[in-house]
């Protein structure tokens, strides 16, 4: 990580902080940023960086929803006694989740050279910048989702991990494709943003297996270079703006105002693509 300063790992840190869990996406945000301190962000060491500050914020994940970890975890290991009575709601969330994460693993292993090759494609990013406000703009329109768990299918849990699996792609908001993909299946609101984050931190993890991996493989890469004071330095400021963020997030699924970020996506996107020509 020798050509990132610590200024730029603070500036980094603090956008993906602040766009991985707002719907306006974080990887796009990361590759501009990237592109504009000409940092070159399909690089081996900036996908690097971009894992690290990803996983600072699935620590932010795990502060946020802390209590409801525990009482989920609480509620599965209760369910695993045979004697429990009532219905085995814990186990049918994790079987959604693995049900989730599965198009997810595929579209990330079988298109992995292509997805980081597309860090370096600006026009792509502004395109799918304006998808991503498309899609929030749509939540808008729609009339309140009513569905409970009881009524989240395995068929919509794939179909919203699929577009987890979209949102790989620069430019394409992960939180803002999933809750808004879960809203459209009818998923209330609260438990669609719940469950969003219920099956990042699962993704997020496993994209970083698969990049240490490639790492520790590539006989050019130091592993030494990757544990400097601009790398972690980045990671705890995504850490910490990821907190608010994400508190942030919660408050305007709740309050029906995803919406409202469709007008920042549309107006980054536009400027992208502009200034390609």
């Amino acid at each position: 990580m020798n050509e990132l300063s610590y200024l730029q790992a603070i500036i980094l840190g603090l956008v993906q902080g602040l766009t991985e869990f707002l719907p306006v996406s974080s990887s796009g945000h990361l590759a501009l940023g990237a592109h504009w301190f000409d940092l070159q962000p399909e690089s081996q060491s900036m996908l690097i960086f971009d894992i690290a500050v990803h996983l600072g914020t699935v620590l932010a994940v795990t502060m946020v929803f802390a209590r409801k970890f525990i009482a989920y975890f609480t509620r599965l290991i209760a369910e695993t006694n045979p004697k429990f009575e009532g219905r085995r709601i814990a186990w049918k969330i994790a079987a959604l989740g693995v049900v989730a994460s599965i198009p997810t693993a595929i579209i990330g292993l079988t298109f992995k050279d292509q997805l980081e090759q597309a860090f370096g494609n600006r026009l792509g990013i502004g395109i799918a910048l304006i998808g991503t406000g498309s899609l929030l703009w749509i939540t808008g329109k729609i009339p309140r989702p009513k569905r409970g768990w009881r009524r989240f299918g395995w068929g919509r849990a794939f179909v919203i991990g699929l577009g987890q699996g979209i949102a790989i792609l620069p430019g394409v908001s992960r939180s803002g494709t999933t809750i808004s993909l879960a809203m459209l299946c009818g998923i209330k609101r609260q438990w669609a943003g719940e469950f969003s984050f219920f099956i990042a931190i699962p993704a997020i993890c496993g994209a970083a297996l698969l990049q240490i991996k490639d790492v520790i493989n590539d006989p050019a890469m130091s592993l030494s270079g990757f544990m400097t004071g601009p790398l972690l330095m980045g990671a705890l400021v995504a850490t910490a703006t990821g907190y608010f963020a994400l508190r942030l997030l919660m408050s305007a699924v709740r309050n029906a105002k995803l919406h409202y970020f469709c007008y920042y996506c549309w107006m980054l996107g536009l400027i992208v693509i502009v200034a390609m020509r």
